[in-house]
C-alpha cells in the first residue's frame, strides 16, 4: 500500500502539518468488512512536553475503505508508546482502537491519545517525531509528528 505523508497538519507539526496523502485502496462496496482500508493520517501533533519523561500525541485517522484496527504504536523517541482513552475524566489504557469503514478515529486533547513514556530525550517545539502506527490490515504507517508549543490549540493553530 503506497502512502504519502507530508503536507498538512499531522501530530503537532512544524508549520502546522504533515499530511497523509491517501494510499491506494480496494474498490469494494463501502462499509464492507472485506473492503481494503484506505487510511489517511492528518492533524497530528505533539505538545512540547513539560517533563523529560512523558509526552502525549494526537492525530486523526480518516478511512475511505473497509474497517481496520490500530493495534499498537512505536517510536524511537520512547521506550513505550501506549494507546489511551479518556472516559468520565479518567484516562484508561486501551489494547487497540477500531477504525470504522468510511469513518474516522480521532485522537484529541481530552479524549483518545498516545502516551510516550521513557523518553530518550525531551522533544522541543519545531522538532518532528517519527511514529509507527501499526494496523491489523493496513500494516505499519510511519508518520512524522511535529512538536508544537505546550499550549498549542489545533482549532486556533496556536
Amino acid at each position: 500500500m503506497n502512502r504519502c505523508l507530508g503536507g498538512t497538519a499531522v501530530v503537532m507539526a512544524a508549520g502546522l502539518a504533515l499530511a497523509g496523502c491517501g494510499g491506494s485502496a480496494g474498490s469494494s462496496s463501502a462499509g464492507s468488512s472485506s473492503a481494503k482500508p484506505a487510511l489517511r493520517i492528518t492533524s497530528a501533533y505533539m505538545p512540547a512536553p513539560v517533563t523529560s519523561d512523558m509526552a502525549a500525541g494526537f492525530f486523526t485517522v480518516t478511512n475511505s475503505g473497509g474497517a481496520d484496527t490500530l493495534t499498537s504504536v512505536t517510536s524511537a523517541l520512547a521506550g513505550d508508546v501506549t494507546l489511551h482513552s479518556t472516559k468520565g475524566g479518567a484516562m484508561e489504557e486501551e489494547k487497540s482502537f477500531a477504525v470504522p469503514a468510511d469513518g474516522t478515529l480521532d485522537f484529541a486533547s481530552g479524549g483518545n491519545h498516545l502516551m510516550f513514556e521513557k523518553l530518550t530525550h525531551k522533544p522541543k517545539q519545531g522538532e518532528k517525531v517519527a511514529v509507527q502506527l501499526h494496523f491489523a490490515k493496513s500494516g505499519t504507517v510511519t508518520v512524522e509528528i511535529p512538536v508544537k508549543s505546550a499550549t498549542y490549540n489545533p482549532t486556533t493553530g496556536h
